[in-house]
């Protein structure tokens, strides 16, 4: 559940799983019993390095990829078969040089989404795109709107794509790793303005990135995902300063600008060394290839791992600010009651 606001959420992700087939092979579970709400004017991040099934969540909710199993409730309704749920929930995708069509101008791209979704008339369709080229600050727009992509910069393109997810009015925007591939110069305008044109229109924004610097600066809330399950969630400074979870201490402790200082990545070792002599020795599980639904995905990267992760960990409440983990090491703690 999403932590920090009270407003009716947009968007219901309940125990959201993905399969993909394989020939000759199980089935490959990238998205695992996953739960999230969005809410209007509120930005959750997802974060997790290459391969933790980020991308796939994403694809799920903009109805790319089919889910194995789950529900998605657009305001409370499942639409996700509806073309106002594909209205109602925009996707900015990672690549702005391969979104966008060579062969057509800006304002092809605008215009097109603004027909079909009913939002303009073709009297008035090319006014309504230069507002949606003003409204990410590109101007002027009627030179932007004659250009074809390639005669725009990266971070130009990735402004045009935003403004096409713009064009249907939507109540849901999926930013799928907005930033990674722009110039670092310009990263931090274009969270600016996913950050802007979310309170201005009271956008419910899902963050996928890699980056806890930027997670934590532009979210409210935080979901930290390995192997296709979420380990851990809730506020962004109590997850990224205060990582409970093994992995997400790994990625902070190696994260510069978050919680990757030098002295934070020594107090998170020595927090490890600590809970492993304060427990006994226990025999260790050394395959790094375990089926998929048995036992702690991290275990064969743990330092702490014993037998006892060779089961599914619960997820255990670390507070009353919406902070948990799902992790073998805090559940004597949570037995035993609040930490002082």
């Amino acid at each position: 559940m999403t932590t920090g606001t009270t407003t009716p959420a947009a968007l219901e992700v309940d125990h959201l799983t993905v399969d993909f087939k394989r020939r000759g092979a199980p089935s490959l579970r990238a998205v695992d019993d996953v739960t999230f709400t969005l809410h209007p004017g509120h930005t959750l991040a997802l974060v997790g390095e290459s391969g933790s099934g980020k991308s796939t969540v994403v694809r799920a909710l903009s109805r790319l990829v089919a889910p194995s199993a789950g529900h998605v409730r657009l305001a409370g309704a499942d639409r996700t078969r509806d073309a106002a749920y594909r209205r109602a929930v925009q996707m900015v995708f990672q690549d702005p040089f391969a979104s966008l069509n060579p062969a057509h101008t800006v304002g092809h791209h605008l215009r097109r989404p603004l027909l079909a979704g009913g939002r303009a008339t073709r009297s008035d369709v090319d006014a309504r795109a230069a507002r949606l080229l003003d409204a990410v600050n590109l101007t002027p727009a009627a030179d932007i709107a004659r250009a074809r992509p390639h005669e725009l910069s990266g971070g130009q393109r990735q402004r045009v794509a935003i403004a096409r997810a713009l064009a249907p009015e939507p109540a849901v925007l999926l930013a799928d790793e907005p930033v990674s591939m722009l110039d670092v110069s310009i990263r931090l305008e274009i969270l600016g303005l996913l950050d802007r044109l979310k309170r201005e229109r009271r956008l419910a924004l899902l963050y996928v990135t890699h980056d806890l610097a930027t997670a934590r600066h532009f979210a409210a809330d935080v979901m930290v995902m390995y192997r296709g399950q979420i380990v851990e969630r809730g506020p962004s400074d109590d997850v990224i300063l205060r990582p409970r979870h093994p992995y997400t201490q790994l990625l902070a402790s190696a994260a510069p600008g978050a919680a990757g200082s030098r002295e934070r990545a020594r107090e998170a070792r020595a927090a490890r060394l600590a809970a492993r002599r304060a427990r006994p020795a226990q025999p260790r599980e050394t395959s790094r290839h375990a089926p998929p639904d048995e036992g702690c995905r991290f275990r064969p990267r743990c330092p702490l791992a014993t037998d006892r992760c060779a089961r599914r960990p619960p997820v255990v409440p670390l507070g009353p600010t919406g902070h948990e983990a799902r992790c073998w090491l805090h559940v004597d703690a949570a037995r035993q009651g609040p930490a002082a």
